[in-house]
């Protein structure tokens, strides 16, 4: 494992595979951090170099020098920095949450960088429920301390008993965002919906593949359609018994399914599953 000690970058861990060329870039949600994929590392590792990524102001990157704004195309060209700085020409992305809208907005910029795409627990559509969790945050968020917000969104994102793990972890990853920087990123739901009736419409032939809890009930629908209306470039794979965070309820569905998807691009170079 390698860490960077660049401080003009975001904070990343690699992980070398001699005799491999292909990387995996794994991109995390808001208020989380790369170690959400701890139970992905070894799995991955065995097939292909990783690189996992703090986004500015979560886990071990810094706050960034900036306005009080902040835009997807930024955390975008944060992420271009990374992997221009690694001389990686090309990756297979692999996003949770809002990570997801991150990564597809990635290859709406960049498709020439990306190989493909696997978004897990993905946003891709905000239904009535999640816009007014939304507004609430919006109205609130300079009112009630922000760990209080997270608490609760954390809460209706992944309610059952059997999502404990994943939302204890995400948690705790939130405190170490500052009052600052969690208003600075939750400002980032007004560009939302604009930004994925854009991503919905758009054009692309980077082979995506969608991983989602069959408890997911604010997402999973969303998906379902958007994947029926684009059957040529994308698939969806549903977990059992699993909430928005696929990759911590059933760590050994969404290793092999991702590994199995990735490998079939390099293959085939289509969006299947062998």
């Amino acid at each position: 494992m390698h860490q960077n000690s660049n401080p003009c970058l975001l904070s990343y861990n690699i992980y070398k595979k001699p005799k491999t060329t292909q990387w995996v870039t794994f991109i995390h949600g808001a208020g989380g951090s790369s170690i959400i994929w701890y139970k992905q590392i070894k799995a991955f590792h065995e097939h292909y170099n990783i690189l996992l990524i703090d986004l500015r102001g979560h886990g071990n990157s810094k706050q960034q020098p900036t306005t009080d704004t902040l835009s997807f195309n930024e955390v975008v060209e944060d992420i271009i920095n990374v992997i221009n700085y690694l001389n990686i020409p090309t990756s297979h992305f692999v996003g949770i949450s809002l990570g997801t809208i991150i990564i597809r907005q990635l290859a709406d910029m960049h498709p020439s960088r990306v190989y493909s795409l696997t978004m897990a627990g993905a946003i891709m559509r905000l239904n009535v429920r999640s816009q007014i969790l939304m507004r609430f945050g919006m109205l609130s968020k300079s009112l009630i301390p922000y760990m209080w917000l997270y608490r609760f969104f954390a809460f209706i994102i992944m309610p059952r008993k059997n999502h404990k793990t994943s939302r204890q972890l995400f948690i705790r990853e939130a405190k170490k965002l500052s009052q600052q920087e969690f208003i600075r990123w939750f400002r980032l739901s007004v560009q939302v919906n604009p930004l994925l009736r854009k991503l919905r419409t758009a054009k692309n032939a980077i082979p995506m593949l969608y991983l989602m809890g069959s408890e997911d009930a604010m997402f999973l629908p969303s998906i379902q359609k958007l994947v029926l209306q684009n059957p040529s470039n994308s698939c969806l794979m549903i977990a059992a018994n699993c909430g928005h965070v696929v990759n911590i309820d059933n760590p050994d569905f969404f290793n092999e399914q991702c590994i199995s998807f990735i490998g079939s691009v390099i293959k085939y170079g289509t969006a299947s599953l062998s």
